[in-house]
């Protein structure tokens, strides 16, 4: 079997045909989906980038490899200790260890690894290419390279292959040649010009103010980055941006797709298309980031088409990124090691999986969050805020309320305390089941909060009252009067 795993970072799915988005981005996606089976409840366990990776090949929640965010402790994977023998339990473990034990021959194109400095992205990968420019590279500098490998692989039997792209991760570094195919249409209808005036008056790190997180500087190298939505002009050229990055990427698929088909290979091999997480554009105010637990940070495409699978069909049950390591090994024949967390859902390809009665989901490289999705709800509690002003407690019915404009908790106790119940469930479990006796959440507040935030509180508190929001500066002043006495210090340590 051959198997290619089509990672697009920041990709989230309700910008793709598939899975019904107004604008053509993705018409190679789209026909792939008819192919296979497309997951509408598909989520990370624990976001962003660092974390959802790491959750995805080791097959563990971030609670139990220890990786949940992007900086300190929480960004490395736990000491094993007296245990650990000639090689640890990640490189046993991880899916493409399994894979290589089986006979496959594990090939990754991806900066990935050298980007986070993330050893475990490489356990398991007989060949690597880093594409050398941290994320950075356009999919123009990638799809050569896989060109390459394909001519020199491809008739090959048992390959596993994972591609990388980033276009749809800000600063949306598309060619400037590449003509915007959505000049002419209507980017996002549910933001109104009293929707964007709200969102510009928040306090938000990569908000309609901020899209440089926590400043308007633009990207000179990048003209489709923004440094701020003034207006809905603005508000249309953001996300004709992030459109037309997916749309590229798309181009290059179809190029590469055709290339297999040529070779005889497309029909008898397995390809998926998935990413890290999704992207939150306008949710809770916020643009171009996944820096929150909510329904649209974890969120993502899952398309799989699998030889004599299911053709066409859907699978709206609840499915974690950690599920997918069991599923290909049980697709392969394959057993799961006993540390996955994940469940195989191999019997969804078949019609016949109810997906998981609710996820947990967990954030704290930009905040300290985790969030519950059960039925049609999303709650989310909020530990450290990252400099927004969210509440302890947010509840959003993401079914009637995709775009999470409609915080539900205080008319909903019942509901929430659902969720809570469901995150108190979940977290006994998992505590009871690892050998360690820390929270890696809690690690992260310890060492002074999540990590894009820390160092950056008074610098944040003087943008907002330079442009108006003197009072949002008061009320964070006086929820972390000890981060914002020591940013600056905060800031040396960190950097």
């Amino acid at each position: 079997m051959r198997i290619l795993y089509i990672d697009i970072d920041a990709l989230r799915p309700d910008h793709l045909g598939c899975y019904g988005y107004h604008r053509n981005t993705s018409p190679t996606i789209d026909a792939l989906a008819k192919e296979g089976v497309r997951f509408d409840n598909f989520h990370c366990s624990d976001a962003p980038c660092l974390p959802s990776r790491t959750a995805m090949y080791t097959g563990m929640f971030g609670i139990h490899s220890g990786v949940v965010g992007h900086g300190g402790t929480a960004a490395d994977i736990r000491v094993q200790g007296p245990t650990r023998s000639f090689k640890d339990r990640i490189e046993e473990n991880c899916l493409p260890m399994q894979l290589q034990k089986a006979g496959y021959h594990t090939a990754q194109i991806s900066p990935f690894g050298q980007r986070h400095a993330a050893r475990q992205f490489y356990a398991g990968f007989n060949e690597i290419h880093n594409t050398g420019r941290g994320g950075q590279e356009s999919a123009e500098e990638v799809t050569p390279l896989v060109k390459k490998w394909i001519r020199d692989n491809a008739e090959k039997d048992n390959w596993f292959l994972h591609l990388n792209y980033w276009d749809a991760h800000t600063p949306y570094r598309v060619p400037s040649d590449y003509p915007n195919p959505f000049e002419e249409e209507a980017a996002a209808p549910w933001i109104s010009e009293e929707i964007l005036a709200e969102h510009r008056s928040l306090p938000r790190p990569h908000g309609a103010r901020e899209l440089g997180m926590f400043s308007d500087r633009i990207n000179c190298f990048y003209p489709r980055d923004l440094g701020e939505l003034k207006n809905l002009d603005d508000l249309k050229a953001w996300f004709d941006g992030y459109d037309t990055a997916i749309r590229y990427v798309d181009d290059q698929l179809s190029e590469l797709f055709a290339m297999l088909k040529e070779r005889g290979l497309y029909d008898d091999m397995a390809i998926i298309v998935s990413a890290d997480h999704g992207e939150n554009q306008g949710e809770l105010g916020i643009y171009g980031e996944h820096g929150t637990a909510d329904n649209v940070t974890t969120r993502i495409p899952y398309i799989i088409k699998w030889p004599g699978k299911g053709q066409g069909s859907v699978h709206k049950g609840l499915q974690y990124n950690v599920d997918m390591a069991p599923t290909v090994a049980e697709l392969l024949g394959l057993e799961s090691p006993k540390i996955w967390d994940g469940e195989s859902f191999a019997e969804a390809l078949e019609g016949q999986a109810d997906g998981r009665e609710y996820l947990v989901v967990s954030q704290c490289a930009h905040v300290c969050q985790r969030g519950v999705r059960f039925g049609p709800w999303m709650y989310i509690r909020t530990i450290h805020c990252g400099y927004n002003d969210f509440p302890e407690e947010m509840l959003f019915n993401v079914e009637e309320d995709p775009h999470e404009q409609f915080d539900m908790a205080k008319e909903n106790p019942a509901v929430c305390a659902q969720g809570l119940r469901y995150l108190m469930e979940w977290l006994e479990e998992q505590m009871r089941v690892m050998p360690y006796d820390n929270d890696p959440l809690w690690t992260v507040m310890k060492e002074g909060g999540p990590f894009h935030s820390r160092g950056k509180l008074k610098e944040f508190c003087e943008r907002l009252e330079g442009t108006g929001r003197a009072e949002s500066a008061a009320a964070l002043r006086q929820r972390y009067p000890e981060e914002y006495e020591h940013s600056q210090d905060m800031w040396k340590v960190t950097y």
